[in-house]
């Protein structure tokens, strides 16, 4: 009902699991009519919303997936992160904060603040499992790895900008540069690989 009211957005489906929401979306792609964003509930039935989040991002071409939660310390949200969720909101949250974070995550940002996923994988960090040796930070300059590892500690282009001594457009220019370079959708991915490759130690 809320989405249906705004002339940008078109729901183009609804499922009541995770196993029908993987379905759906096939059936949309094969359609022609694959959706942009998928607005994941991590709770459900047959299939959760974890495990259909890393189902769906590691198909081609991936819609990119909110995940919606209880709370923003919750177990299962640092999961969704990390199975390529491009953010989460809050069961709580006002119909214009999910409205806001569909138009933002379908632009290709991330919904979650770098800091609040920081603060997630300082949490659950100890879970990660160790991970091998990533060859895609080999192709990083030593500026966009400086600029990975200020991303992973949750500044904003303008911080970094600030931190660096440059123009903001720069930063912005390295960030996409970073995240091509590395596969990743956005910034969320980028402070999850960060901790994943051990390139950033959780705090103690």
């Amino acid at each position: 009902m809320i989405l249906a009211t705004q002339p940008d957005l078109e729901v183009v489906g609804e499922a009541d699991d995770g196993a029908e929401a993987l379905r759906l979306v096939q059936r949309l792609r094969a359609a022609g009519t694959a959706p942009d964003v998928v607005v994941m509930d991590i709770r459900m039935p047959v299939l959760d919303g974890v495990e259909a989040t890393r189902r769906l991002c590691a198909a081609a071409p991936a819609p990119r997936v909110i995940v919606i939660t209880t709370f923003d310390t919750d177990q299962e949200a640092f999961a969704a992160l990390q199975a390529g969720a491009s953010g989460f909101l809050l069961k709580n949250a006002p119909p214009e904060d999910l409205l806001a974070a569909i138009r933002v995550v379908a632009s290709g940002d991330a919904v979650v603040a770098p800091r609040v996923t920081r603060r997630l994988l300082e949490r659950f960090a100890g879970q990660l499992a160790p991970a091998p040796a990533d060859d895609r930070l080999e192709q990083l300059t030593e500026r966009e790895r400086e600029v990975l590892l200020l991303v992973a500690q949750g500044l904003s282009n303008a911080e970094i900008a600030d931190r660096l001594v440059v123009a903001e457009a720069t930063v912005k220019t390295h960030v996409g540069r970073m995240l091509a370079k590395l596969g990743l959708r956005d910034r969320v991915q980028a402070v999850v690989l960060a901790y994943e490759t051990g390139l950033v130690r959780p705090a103690r």
